[in-house]
C-alpha cells in the first residue's frame, strides 16, 4: 500500500459544479449579464477560480477570453465572487460515491493524506468543511499556497518533502489532465476517475496509470495491502 495518497478536490472527491455555477451566476446577475450553463462551467473547472471566472465573464459578455485575461477582469471581480461562493458552499455539492469510506479506510491504515487543488484556499476550506472531510487531511495545498500550481509538479513535490515520503511510495488521485501531468512530472503514480471535470475531454486520453470507476478501488487496495 502507499504511504501517502494525494487527492484533487473538484470532480475527484466532491461534485462542486452545481454550486459553483450558482455562485458564478449570482455574480453575473449582479453585473446584469446572462447566466451560464452548468455544463459550460464544468468545462472551465480545473485551472482555479480566476480562470473559471474569466471564461464565464467572457462567455456572458460575448468577449474574447484572452482579452478578459489581459484586462485582469477576473482579478477585479474575485472579491465580488467570494461572498456568493461562500454562501453557496455546501448547498448543492456532494461527495462522490465511496469517497468517505475510502478516506476512512486509508486513515485506519495510517496512510498520510493530502489535498492538492488549484482552487484558492479561501474557497477550498469552506468546501471541505461543508462536506465534513477537512479532518482527514494532514496537508492541504491550495492553488495559492505555493508559487506554482498544477500541472507544475511543485505542489506534489511539496507533499513528498513535507512527509519525507519516497515518490515510489506515493499516489496521486485526480480527474484531469492537469493532475496526470503534475503527478508524471513529479514521477508519482497517478490514478484517475472518469466522472470529473477534465475540460470536456476523457481523462483516459491523458494516460494515467489506472482508471478507477470510484474510490472503492482505494478501499480495495487497503484491504489487499498492495498498490495494484
Amino acid at each position: 500500500m502507499f504511504d501517502l495518497v494525494m487527492f484533487d478536490l473538484d470532480g475527484t472527491l466532491v461534485e462542486t459544479a452545481p454550486e459553483i455555477t450558482d455562485a458564478v451566476n449570482d455574480l453575473l446577475g449582479e453585473l446584469g449579464l446572462p447566466a451560464v450553463d452548468e455544463e459550460l462551467v464544468k468545462s472551465w473547472i480545473g485551472h482555479g477560480t480566476r480562470e473559471l471566472l474569466a471564461h464565464a465573464y467572457a462567455h456572458a459578455a460575448r468577449l474574447d477570453v484572452d482579452g478578459v485575461r489581459r484586462a485582469a477582469t477576473a482579478d477585479k471581480l474575485m472579491p465580488r465572487l467570494a461572498p456568493h461562493y461562500e454562501r453557496r458552499c455546501g448547498t448543492r455539492s456532494r461527495l462522490y460515491p465511496d469517497v468517505l469510506q475510502a478516506l476512512q479506510d486509508l486513515r485506519a491504515r495510517q496512510v498520510r493524506l493530502a489535498l492538492v487543488t488549484n482552487k484558492e484556499g479561501r474557497f477550498t476550506t469552506p468546501v471541505l468543511l461543508a462536506q465534513n472531510i477537512r479532518h482527514f487531511f494532514d496537508l492541504v495545498v491550495a492553488g495559492d499556497s505555493l508559487p506554482a500550481k498544477k500541472p507544475d509538479p511543485l505542489p506534489v513535490q511539496h507533499c513528498l518533502d513535507t512527509f519525507g515520503v519516497r515518490r515510489e511510495r506515493a499516489l496521486f488521485v485526480g480527474d484531469s489532465q492537469l493532475d496526470v501531468q503534475a503527478a508524471r512530472a513529479a514521477a508519482v503514480t497517478v490514478w484517475a476517475v472518469p466522472y470529473g471535470y477534465n475540460m470536456g475531454r476523457p481523462v483516459a486520453d491523458s494516460h494515467p496509470d489506472r482508471i478507477i470507476a470510484t474510490m472503492a478501488a482505494l478501499s480495495d487496495a487497503v484491504r489487499e495491502g498492495c498498490a495494484a
